[in-house]
């Protein structure tokens, strides 16, 4: 009756710590979740640009985790788990353009209460099978009653395109467990080529758009006279004849 007991109690004691270690990543995922959103809130009402397009999140499910951990040979301790399998949370953030993924990025990393682990830039080295974003493993801290918890999240930051190309290539070959033949992993790999070429594209076309903009609307400011908290459009005959001077006369 006592080994009993005793079992009940360690069983008690292990489901409690359980819950509490899936909690803190839980937690950390809310954490995440609300700097992005001010991030997205602050381009959105301040900036003229909001670079951010979608944002989603998961938290891997027990069945899962389980899996992960006994094909990697992972040690079944809560400690061993959190040390080593870094995408428990997970982030993933779709922007529009190349460049915004950098600038996400970066702002992610400024964040004093964050500490990133590690950095994985699949743009600049793509993986074999074509896949392209920028992984951030982002250690957070966590307030809990009686303690301060510090866990991981995975953040994907990629373009839509990158994304599109992703979510197709893992919804094509999910749950397929066999060899894939070396022509369709030649075509999968044309295809994220193609997608990349097209982000270039779209991000050449952006910087040049706004160029043009940029130009327009420093010459528009130009041809304008802000006085006593009042704008005056300058007539086109009176700069012509400030900036071209008296014609000669015959």
């Amino acid at each position: 009756m006592d080994t009993d007991k005793i079992d009940m109690n360690q069983l008690k004691k292990f489901k409690h710590e359980v819950t509490r270690f899936m909690m803190a990543y839980k937690f950390a995922l809310d954490k995440m979740d609300t700097k992005i959103d001010i991030l997205k809130q602050e381009f959105e009402y301040i900036h003229e640009y909001n670079p951010i397009e979608h944002v989603s999140s998961r938290l891997k499910s027990p069945e899962s985790l389980l899996t992960k951990i006994q094909r990697k040979k992972i040690p079944l301790s809560l400690n061993g788990i959190k040390e080593q399998v870094h995408d428990i949370a997970g982030i993933r953030i779709t922007c529009s353009f190349l460049s915004d993924i950098y600038t996400i990025s970066d702002m992610i990393q400024r964040q004093k209460d964050l500490q990133v682990i590690e950095m994985k830039d699949y743009i600049a080295s793509p993986k074999p099978n074509g896949y392209r974003s920028l992984h951030l493993i982002v250690e957070v801290p966590v307030f809990m009653s009686d303690r301060e918890i510090h866990v991981y999240v995975e953040v994907q930051i990629r373009t839509i395109a990158m994304d599109f190309w992703a979510s197709l290539e893992h919804k094509i070959f999910y749950k397929y467990n066999k060899t894939i033949p070396t022509r369709l992993v030649n075509e999968l790999k044309e295809a994220a080529e193609s997608a990349s070429a097209l982000d270039y594209k779209m991000e050449t076309i952006h910087k040049e758009v706004t160029n043009i903009k940029a130009a327009q609307d420093e010459e528009e400011s130009l041809r304008s006279l802000n006085w006593n908290n009042e704008t005056f459009k300058l007539p086109s005959g009176l700069l012509q004849s400030i900036l071209g001077g008296e014609k000669p006369s015959s």
